[in-house]
Formats: C-alpha cells, structure tokens, sequence
C-alpha cells in the first residue's frame, strides 16, 4: 500500500530529520511508529499526505508517487486518508453533527446521507448523546473520539493518528485506542505515532522504531524498545 524507498529529508541545518528509511506497510495492517520527540515521526506521516516532500528518495502510495502528482490527483489522494492530531483541530464555531458535517460536504456528499451518517459515525466512537455540543462542551477525550468521527467519516483506506493520545489520561487514551482497534478491525489500515509505550502494548501489532531519522528496528508483536 505505502512503500519508501531510501527517503531522507534533509532541513538547512544539515539535519536529517529522515535518514535512508526503506519501508513496506501493507493494507489492513495496524502499525506503530515509535521513538522520542525529534526522532522522525511525524515527518515520516508528513510525507504520506504530502504535507512534507523527501531530498531524495520516493514515496509511492500502491502505484502512484505521491510527490509528483498533480494538484488534482493530489486531492483525491488525500481523500483516501484520514488525519487524527494531537491537538484535535475541530471547528469550534460548530457543533459536532456539523463537524462531522463540514467534512462530508467538503467531498460533495448529499444532505440526506450527511443526515444518515453523521448520526451513525457518532455512535460508532460514543458520542451519540453529544450530537449537538460545541467542542468547548467536550472532554479531551470526547474531542478526540469526534476527531477520530470526522477522519473516518468518508471511508477512508489509510487513518493517519499523530500522537492522538498525547494529551490524554490513561483512561480516555485506552478508550482512543479500542475505537482505532476497532477501526482497523473493519478493514482500515491504522499508521499511529507515539511515544507512550504501554498504549503500544496495548495494541500488540507491529511497530516501528525511529531514532535519529533512522528505522532502527521493525517489530511483527508489539514490542516497544529504545
């Protein structure tokens, strides 16, 4: 599904904040990317919605490289990903029906399946009962939970989640990685970022270790270590 090919991305410092990262992720798999801050994380989920372009090296989407494609190709692309942040990045002006809502007509759905979905998609993260409050009304984890709606509102083959339970308490982030579990389960290929080891455990799939810009192990059973 995603392949780098000897990337590496070098910023004016001379630093490299990707370093001849060669790497295969599959469709349907749930991969954790792990490392300390600075170690490369979120550069490398940066690249796979082309928000941050390699020095050298190539990084292909199944056949397509995904940084020479043009601006057309570029948006349908990133609608076959959803992005979950750290800091949410809700619309606070809108409920979260019409959080939810906003994203569904950004890709030009009707409103009569924006009525069907929206309702459904929030029970699937349990926040039916919060369909018509503000973000400032919500928990840190309820705002996660409607993040995570509106990413796989519109079906999305790829979840990107950079570091979703950074600014979680141990509770609501296991709560963030059942929906992501769960997610997955239903097909969905899952890339998480963190650095907080026993969400990691928790998930018991793969995971990958960054330090210093380099992929310095690649584990099949949930192993976090540095």
């Amino acid at each position: 599904m995603i392949y780098f090919n000897n990337v590496t991305k070098t910023y004016n410092t001379d630093q490299k904040a990707i370093d001849d990262v060669n790497l295969v992720i599959k469709a349907g798999e749930f991969i954790s990317v792990v490392g300390h801050s600075g170690a490369g994380k979120t550069t490398l989920v940066k690249m796979i919605v082309a928000e941050d372009t390699p020095t050298d090296g190539t990084v292909f989407f199944e056949s397509q490289n995904i940084h020479k494609l043009n601006s057309g190709d570029l948006t349908k692309l990133r609608r076959r990903i959803g992005v979950v942040f750290q800091d949410f990045k809700l619309l606070n002006n809108k409920t979260a029906y019409e959080n939810i809502a906003f994203a569904m007509e950004a890709v030009g759905k009707t409103n009569e399946e924006i009525s069907t979905d929206v309702p459904h998609v929030l029970e699937l993260v349990d926040l039916s009962e919060k369909i018509f409050s503000f973000p400032h009304q919500l928990s840190g984890g309820e705002k996660q939970r409607l993040a995570i709606a509106r990413a796989i509102i519109n079906q999305p083959e790829l979840i990107i989640a950079d570091e979703p339970t950074g600014n979680l308490d141990p509770v609501n982030a296991h709560d963030i990685i059942q929906i992501l579990k769960k997610i997955n389960d239903l097909g969905t290929t899952i890339i998480l970022t963190t650095h907080n080891r026993g969400v990691v455990e928790s998930i018991g799939k793969r995971v990958i270790t960054m330090e210093k810009g380099k992929v310095i192990r690649d584990d099949k059973d949930g192993k976090y270590i540095i």
